[in-house]
């Protein structure tokens, strides 16, 4: 199985790169047929991974991958999981 992994902590105060990140990893995954992104918003205040799913929840992206899964140990992490 394959995966990606797009850490937002270092970029979670700059909304356009954040966007834009997720753009390219949801597009990469997408190319390179890759089964699961795990996006790691971090905890903090929750904002986010509220705008994580916001922009996963964008038509035009929801129709690249087949369900997000939060996990259930890790309140900051979420799992993008496509179908090929």
């Amino acid at each position: 199985m394959s995966k990606l992994k797009l850490d937002l902590h270092d970029i979670y105060n700059k909304g356009w790169k954040i966007d834009q990140a997720l753009e390219d990893v949801i597009n990469e995954a997408v190319e390179r047929r890759i089964d699961i992104v795990e996006i790691i918003p971090g905890k903090g205040s929750g904002q986010l991974k509220k705008k994580v799913i916001r922009f996963l929840d964008q038509k035009h992206i929801k129709k690249k991958y087949h369900r997000v899964d939060k996990d259930s140990k890790n309140f900051g992490r979420l799992f993008v999981r496509f179908k090929h």
